[in-house]
């Protein structure tokens, strides 16, 4: 036989624990249709009727079909400026807005001034409803929420916070991002994941640096002595060109023909960029010096196919 959910059980105590003091009654808050009631989701598998709409219009009713009623009627209250219109208006904006803790409602049936009845349907397919509609709410909730037992009180606890007029509960506070290297611009009083990355590869290249993920004159001064290293404005940041040059070693040393390594990756690719098709091999054969040969011409440097200070600063601008 049809039954009723815990979890929709659950839902009409809360409200008549609430409300039963403020006339709304027992025998006016539903979950199972009577004996004689045929299709809908106030029936289980037992009396859902061919082509049920609580059944087939959804995936979510097709998978959750079980022998539990999915259905809660709500009758008449009265509490302060509150009763069942305003608490029908409230839901039915809840679930027009997508309300996270509404996403199991199917549908509600209402009558907003006690003279007509009107329909909200998640799957809008449906806008109306019976004229029993108005003396009390019916709201419809996808079978499968009931079936799997979930929680469904949190919406309506949300409401009896409403109508108590209490504040609502603060947002849990956002997480803190986490950086990585090479996701932001450091510079001093940066801190973070990122920062003790930073940290760590100045270590690498002989600073003595305690990686707390601080970014104090400690860390700002081992970066303007690699920057000044690097042929880079030596201003304590690390952008773009600075942590290229700390990565690759590019602008560590005059560069030509017979070197490799990475700082020579770095400068091809630096050339294709600029529109000379290279291999970022970290060769500096050929086509490389043919590369930097045209570049400088273009540039109006001194062409002797070497990339050294000049011709580096060039690049990076």
């Amino acid at each position: 036989m049809t039954a009723a959910p815990k979890n929709l059980k659950a839902v009409r105590t809360l409200l008549l624990d609430a409300f039963e003091d403020y006339g709304l009654h027992p025998l006016a808050v539903g979950i199972v249709g009577d004996a004689a009631h045929r299709g809908g989701y106030h029936c289980g598998s037992d009396r859902v009727v061919k082509g049920d709409y609580s059944v087939h219009e959804s995936a979510r009713d097709r998978a959750g079909l079980s022998i539990n009623a999915s259905a809660l009627d709500v009758g008449q209250f009265y509490k302060g400026g509150h009763n069942l219109r305003t608490f029908s208006l409230w839901l039915v904006v809840e679930c027009a807005a997508g309300a996270p803790d509404t996403l199991d409602i199917r549908e509600v049936i209402y009558s907003p001034d006690g003279r007509t009845v009107k329909r909200w349907d998640r799957e809008g397919k449906r806008k109306s409803g019976d004229r029993s509609h108005l003396s009390h709410t019916h709201i419809s909730f996808y079978r499968d929420a009931t079936k799997s037992g979930k929680d469904l009180t949190p919406l309506f606890r949300r409401y009896l916070a409403h109508v108590e007029g209490k504040p609502k509960p603060k947002p849990a506070p956002k997480p803190a991002p986490v950086y990585t290297l090479g996701s932001r611009t450091l510079r001093r009083g940066s801190t973070g994941a990122d920062v003790r990355e930073l940290q760590a590869l100045l270590n690498r290249l002989g600073a003595r640096l305690t990686v707390d993920g601080d970014y104090g004159p400690a860390t700002e001064n081992a970066v303007k002595a690699v920057q000044r290293l690097r042929w880079l404005d030596p201003d304590g940041i690390v952008g773009p060109l600075t942590l290229t040059a700390l990565r690759t070693g590019f602008g560590r040393r005059t560069l030509r023909a017979g070197n490799t390594g990475a700082d020579v990756a770095e400068l091809q690719r630096q050339l294709t960029r600029r529109g000379y098709k290279l291999t970022a091999d970290g060769e500096y054969g050929p086509k490389t010096k043919a590369a930097v040969l045209a570049f400088q011409k273009a540039r109006k440097l001194t062409r002797d196919g070497i990339a050294g200070r000049q011709t580096i600063t060039a690049l990076r601008k």
